[in-house]
């Protein structure tokens, strides 16, 4: 496994970031464990998750899964970066209470308190703000997380699903208040066939030393191989991928890619994420595995080299917007 910094902090961090999302609602915890393990045998030591995770009536049920991975032992806690979020209601279904979401200092206080028992730790240490709060100031944010820092209960903060001049208000509020690290990383939606986050996301996380970790590598499958799946009889395209392959052209785009890769002998899955490691600013992608099989496939991205032509090729095929402002002004 190769490791990176985490933006601008001390903190070493493989370039796959193991996405937990699909513990507890598509993989038992028998398996989850299963994963994990072999994901820190091979090397990850990022590990994300959110409170949320779980979902519907099992909001939480994700963290407590890594929890209860955590409490046997053998250095697992401590051999692992935990990153978790705040933001989404913890109620049921139906159940919303005032200040029970978002950003609040309360809702701060009270998210991260239960965050650290589902966990089955004493520290988390990457806390990420799950969406922006425009209800919140970041003065009252920062006041929070200050308190939470000084008490030991999580080390660095990140955001997640920013936009650019939201990454720049929070870090310069942060700026003016003195002693407050700020933001260290970004979460947000990247890969080859949505690369919007280059217009000012990513500028701005660079700028102010975040370290930037997609989240959908690979758009919903639809970089994964789909259509060549869908031939040879396998798992059929959803949720995302099928609506994106309804329109012709966009299903041309996918037939390039495919098309493209096949000549290099290449698999999609793994150069869709080879090709996120190449992009400057990149810490590391999150890959959410449902099983062993599939994490594989997703360590094999890491020694992956891609050649100028094909580079050249995936950029021909998903052109990016270009440098901001030029790309939208002169």
């Amino acid at each position: 496994m190769k490791y990176t910094q985490l933006g601008r902090t001390g903190v070493k961090v493989s370039r796959l970031v193991l996405g937990t999302m699909n513990f507890g609602p598509q993989t038992d915890e028998a398996d989850s464990h299963t994963i994990m393990d072999a994901a820190l045998d091979a090397g990850i030591n990022f590990f994300d998750t959110a409170n949320v995770y779980g979902w519907g009536e099992n909001k939480g049920r994700t963290e407590s899964i890594i929890g209860n991975w955590f409490a046997k032992g053998g250095g697992r806690r401590d051999k692992t970066v935990i990153a978790t979020k705040v933001y989404g209601n913890m109620a049921g279904d139906g159940e919303a209470w005032p200040n029970h979401d978002k950003l609040s200092a309360l809702n701060i206080r009270r998210a991260v308190d239960a965050s650290l028992k589902r966990l089955n730790t004493d520290h988390i240490d990457l806390y990420q703000f799950h969406h922006i709060d425009r209800s919140t100031p970041f003065e009252e944010i920062w006041q929070a997380i200050d308190v939470l820092v000084q008490q030991g209960k999580i080390l660095y903060v990140g955001s997640s699903n920013f936009p650019g001049y939201k990454i720049a208000q929070a870090n310069e509020t942060a700026a003016r208040r003195g002693g407050t690290i700020g933001l260290v990383s970004e979460q947000c939606l990247y890969n080859l066939a949505e690369r919007r986050a280059e217009m000012e996301v990513i500028p701005a996380a660079q700028d102010y030393g975040l370290g930037v970790i997609p989240w959908s590598p690979l758009h919903g499958g639809l970089l994964g191989g789909v259509i060549k799946k869908e031939v040879q009889g396998g798992r059929r395209a959803s949720g995302r991928a099928a609506d994106t392959l309804k329109d012709p052209a966009a299903r041309a785009q996918i037939q390039s890619y495919e098309d493209l890769l096949d000549k290099h002998g290449l698999e999609p899955g793994e150069v869709a994420l080879a090709w996120l490691l190449t992009r400057p600013g990149v810490t590391g992608p999150i890959v959410g595995p449902r099983t062993a099989d599939q994490l594989q496939s997703a360590l094999r991205a890491v020694e992956l080299e891609l050649g100028e032509d094909l580079l050249a090729g995936l950029d021909e095929i998903f052109p990016g917007p270009g440098p901001s402002p030029e790309a939208f002004a002169w």
